[in-house]
């Protein structure tokens, strides 16, 4: 079920079936709810820390101003806020490990 290089929201919920001993519904519904209190607690302004894991971090950025690579002009970059994910330590060294 897994896609190569890709974790899906089914795979989650397969798991969470297996180990769990939720129904496949259950574990989705799950799932669902879990990314739906993560994206409204970013879309609040907050940032969301999950131990062991990492944090997604959001960040204001300023206005800029940017050039086009084609055409070299200069041009205004809008402020904006952006997202970033920062790794834990832990899963650090896991990846590290391969």
């Amino acid at each position: 079920m897994h896609t190569v290089g890709t974790l899906t929201r089914a795979d989650l919920a397969e798991t969470i079936n297996r180990k769990m001993g939720f129904s496949r519904a259950e574990s989705l519904d799950m799932v669902e709810a879990i990314l739906s209190q993560m994206s409204s607690a970013l879309a609040a302004g907050e940032n969301v820390k999950i131990s062991g894991f990492g944090s997604f971090v959001l960040r204001d950025k300023k206005e800029r101003i940017g050039r086009n690579p084609k055409t070299g002009i200069e041009v205004p970059i809008t402020p904006r806020r952006v997202m970033t994910f920062r790794a834990s330590q832990l899963l650090k060294e896991r990846i590290a490990k391969g």
